[in-house]
């Protein structure tokens, strides 16, 4: 039988990175058994619901690489089904309408509190009545089972057990005729015919209250795994969404491999391309403890796919961060993008995410840079301005400009002026990039071009000339 998982989002709000992580486990555990990937919009708070919010979850899942086979279904569009479902319970007996009021709800559960009570037998009021006043609200609850166990054979959590006692009789169609969740998700499995419910475990406790609901509907429960949620993933603390991440500059790779590793393993692996997850995924290695979103092992993940994405892919995904910079962010089939590209690779080991490496990389586009004044006051002194005279002379009539041809001349004058290479190499960067960072002083200033070269270079010399 073909393994069929749904990823059922509500469209309230961004794709969060814990429900990202949901809909990761549920895609990678489908393609490793190639089997059916469906994407549910779960739409039925319409107070909160909006269809930005859908287009946003559905951008996020599409950057992501997670695409549904089937879908996106959603909720608002079926409630004739969801009605249809709650009489077929009425029909069967498994369903019963509820005239109490709140009040009478509420006198009842106080009462069973104050004895130490049966406080879901509140709910039972009209079990078993059929003195129906005409003309009165009611509820629609479905009749759980009063006696026995109830077990799931968690993917993740192991066999669990809970007393029927502990179920309620819960309301399944509201008064105004809305259907409730544990109910929608439920017909919609069912009809959806989905083998395997990957979750969060907040709702292992709807789990026990959905079982029933199956065997009452003739159905047989899906496998249920219940997954830890992540620790530490809270808007108090910084950006919670994938589209936040990706507007700070996070690669889809590295969203994918960590969020991955956020509950599995596979060994002492750390690295994984989406195919070596869709290979390697299953429920064995998953854990039962919550894992702690760690933003620096984020960033070290991130870091490690700058280094390894092809420097022409990475360029290409630098292009909107240049432009929202304001620098130039040339087309890919341009002549500029292959100058592009070599300094992409140049900075990719040199920062953890594509803003910081627009930060990083700002002087190899702009008119002029400005000193950090510190490094300027140890490096930009007079004891350097005749080396740096003659190395602006020795590069302005370099006819080929290469980091070899370059490089000759920055060893030929350490030798002549007797200095150890970072005495020509720091001040150097000074002049380009305003600091003592970048990345090697030749490849820098072959890539810096041989104007902006120059002219930083003869600025650099008069701040040499004028210090005391």
């Amino acid at each position: 039988m073909s393994v069929r998982l749904r990823f059922a989002p509500s469209n309230t709000g961004f794709l969060h990175m814990g429900n990202a992580r949901t809909a990761l486990f549920n895609y990678l555990y489908t393609r490793h058994h190639k089997g059916t990937f469906i994407l549910r919009i779960e739409d039925t708070d319409l107070e909160r619901s909006k269809p930005e919010y859908t287009d946003a979850i559905l951008e996020a899942m599409d950057w992501m690489g997670m695409e549904a086979d089937e879908g996106p279904f959603f909720q608002t569009k079926r409630t004739d089904i969801y009605k249809e479902k709650v009489e077929e319970l009425l029909a069967s007996g498994n369903a019963y309408k509820c005239f109490a009021t709140k009040e009478e709800l509420e006198e009842r559960r106080q009462k069973a509190m104050e004895s130490g009570g049966d406080l879901s037998a509140a709910s039972r009021i009209w079990r078993d009545r059929d003195d129906h006043p005409e003309g009165q609200p009611f509820v629609v609850r479905f009749k759980s089972p009063l006696e026995g166990d109830l077990t799931i054979d968690d993917m993740v959590q192991g066999e669990v057990t809970v007393s029927a006692t502990e179920l309620d009789d819960f309301i399944i169609l509201r008064s105004d005729g809305t259907p409730t969740y544990n109910f929608t998700v439920v017909v919609d499995d069912i009809l959806m015919e989905v083998t395997h419910i990957v979750r969060g475990d907040d709702h292992l406790n709807n789990a026990f209250r959905q079982l029933p609901v199956y065997l009452a509907l003739g159905a047989k429960p899906p496998r249920f795994g219940h997954v830890a949620l992540v620790a530490g993933l809270s808007k108090r603390k910084g950006s919670t969404s994938v589209p936040e991440y990706r507007a700070l500059g996070y690669l889809r790779e590295a969203v994918n491999n960590y969020l991955a590793r956020l509950g599995w393993s596979h060994g002492d692996q750390e690295i994984f391309s989406m195919e070596e997850l869709i290979e390697y995924f299953d429920f064995d290695h998953v854990g039962k403890s919550a894992s702690q979103f760690d933003i620096k092992k984020f960033q070290w993940v991130n870091a490690e796919w700058m280094k390894r994405l092809e420097p022409a892919v990475l360029a290409e995904r630098w292009l909107p961060f240049l432009a929202e910079a304001g620098l130039p962010a040339p087309s890919v089939d341009s002549p500029e993008f292959a100058r592009l590209t070599e300094i992409a690779e140049a900075l990719s080991g040199r920062a953890k995410t594509l803003v910081e490496m627009t930060e990083k990389g700002a002087f190899f586009f702009t008119d002029s840079v400005e000193y950090d004044e510190k490094a300027a006051s140890k490096w930009l002194v007079q004891k350097y301005a005749d080396a740096f005279d003659e190395l602006h002379t020795r590069l302005s009539a370099l006819e080929d400009w290469t980091t070899e041809n370059i490089e000759a001349i920055y060893r030929d004058l350490v030798e002549k002026y007797e200095l150890g290479l970072k005495h020509f190499a720091q001040p150097t960067r000074v002049c380009l990039t305003g600091s003592t960072s970048s990345p090697g002083v030749f490849e820098t200033v072959a890539l810096c071009g041989r104007e902006r070269v120059l002219e930083r270079l003869a600025a650099g010399v008069e701040r040499m000339k004028a210090a005391e």
